[in-house]
């Protein structure tokens, strides 16, 4: 709906559109001494930095500075009024023009003043937006020991500012748009015009205006609605809450998506190999990859550490020195259950502790989830339920997962574990060996919008691994990856 040419009857519909909500505040004043008009001023409480409507808004609109451009006697019409308004009297950097009853609600709402004149079908958004907010702090994941401090906030423009201070470049463009039919929950865009993919900005384009949901809270559920596929363990975009990592990604052709509301931005496209890199990596002296070959190892211990006990100690002992089997076999006598039951009661237990270590209060979270292990792993040893190798196994597991610098890639090591026990139970390491082929299968099979997910492995790229496994010095890495982008010279 068009604005009314009637300020009073504007500002009973929003009124009642907002179901008279006591947030809403409106202000009724007249302006000036010789305009004889009055405007209302328009705005939520909590939104809006209210000292910025009283010193910018309400004090030009009651002073006589609305009177200075007047030459003669004459009257001011609707229209010049208007013009003084918006070009004169209101010394607000951000202010433009409304002309519907959307453009109102949407700016009211995201904490900007609107301000309606008598008799104008137009109307004045001043961009005053002043909520509370967090604050820039240190990040909480992916810390480094040498680098930047700071992480992303739940303020938009906050973030969008972090990275426009680590990429100083015209070329760097942001697209917002509102996503969510309830929610209108602004989302950003933000990429690097001449060095992104084309194709693949087209695409994030098209997925983000298909999305038909009433609210988006976080960009979790954006992930979740433009992925290339849903039904996989493995994390098909990168999120971070480190500016310098998406500055990073930004400077090598990749795409970042920011949701207003929460500090971890999406990065695409990701590739696999992504998720064993950090930000340090690049920070610290070159150690030829030999940190990112530990990671990738402890992403195998993760995943194969229990499988692999349980095929040797059921089906293979002979792959076994014969006093270490012998140790083992002394301490799994007694034991009631087999391998796999064992191993899976304890990788149960442990996953148990893990998550209420995690949703527990943070100063008693970790001492519970330790003291839990430790408490139970003993005590469960003592009765005789697990062998004491079966705890060291389930304790270098552990230990091995928070090794991996992404916490979603972690996940996928949680869900994959189980299947593959499963597996090594049923037919020993020829199960984990079909196991490992399906999951290659499956990755190799991943696109993330449209870049194939296990490159620079497949399709192999020579040039590429110079950056994957290992890490040559910074004076060997002056080209981007063939798989994002078109080979070029970073600027």
């Amino acid at each position: 709906m068009p604005l009314s040419s009637d300020r009073e009857h504007n500002v009973q519909f929003v009124r009642e559109s907002l179901g008279n909500s006591t947030d809403l505040v409106i202000r009724e004043i007249g302006m000036g001494t010789r305009s004889g008009q009055r405007a209302s001023i328009l705005y939520v409480d909590g939104l809006t930095d209210t000292t910025m409507v009283q010193d910018f808004i309400v004090r030009a609109l009651t002073s006589d500075a609305l009177n200075s451009s007047k030459q003669d006697d004459s009257t001011d019409t609707d229209s010049d009024v208007f013009t003084i308004v918006k070009e004169r009297a209101v010394s607000i950097a951000m202010i433009d023009e409304i002309g519907s009853f959307n453009e109102l609600f949407s700016s009211v709402l995201s904490g900007d003043t609107v301000i309606l004149l008598e008799h104008c079908d137009r109307g004045l958004k001043a961009g005053t937006a002043g909520w509370e907010d967090r604050g820039v702090q240190p990040p909480e994941d992916q810390t480094v020991v040498r680098g930047p401090r700071d992480a992303f906030t739940e303020n938009l423009r906050t973030n969008t500012a972090l990275i426009r201070r680590k990429v100083k470049n015209p070329k760097l463009w942001v697209r917002t748009k509102p996503v969510g039919t309830v929610s209108q929950t602004n989302v950003a865009v933000m990429y690097i015009q001449g060095i992104a993919n084309e194709q693949v900005l087209e695409e994030v384009y098209r997925r983000l205006d298909g999305i038909e949901v009433p609210g988006i809270l976080e960009s979790g559920t954006i992930e979740e609605l433009i992925e290339d596929r849903t039904y996989t363990p493995f994390p098909t975009m990168y999120n971070t809450e480190r500016p310098d990592v998406i500055a990073a990604g930004l400077m090598e052709g990749r795409i970042a998506i920011l949701v207003d509301g929460t500090p971890f931005v999406l990065l695409v496209p990701a590739l696999f190999i992504q998720y064993f890199q950090t930000a340090e990596d690049y920070y610290q002296r070159s150690d030829f990859g030999l940190l990112r070959v530990l990671r990738v190892l402890a992403f195998f211990i993760a995943l194969l550490g229990p499988s692999l006990y349980i095929a040797v100690t059921t089906f293979h002992q002979e792959m076994l020195p014969t006093p270490l089997m012998i140790s083992i076999a002394a301490g799994r006598e007694g034991i009631p259950f087999p391998a796999f039951i064992e191993a899976l009661l304890m990788e149960t237990i442990f996953e148990i502790l893990r998550e209420a270590g995690i949703r527990m209060p943070r100063a008693i979270g970790q001492a519970v989830s330790i003291v839990g292990a430790l408490v139970i792993g003993q005590a469960a040893v003592e009765a005789g339920l697990v062998s004491p190798s079966m705890v060291i196994v389930v304790a270098l597991t552990a230990i091995s997962s928070f090794v991996l610098p992404a916490y979603n890639i972690g996940i996928a090591v949680r869900l994959l574990r189980f299947p593959l026990m499963g597996l090594a139970a049923a037919v020993g390491l020829y199960g984990i060996f079909i196991g490992i082929a399906l999951m290659l299968v499956h990755l190799c099979s991943l696109r993330s919008f449209g870049v194939p997910y296990m490159a620079p492995f497949a399709p192999f790229n020579m040039k590429d691994q110079k950056d994957s496994l290992i890490r040559l010095p910074q004076i060997g890495l002056s080209l981007r990856s063939n798989s994002i982008t078109p080979k070029q010279k970073k600027p």
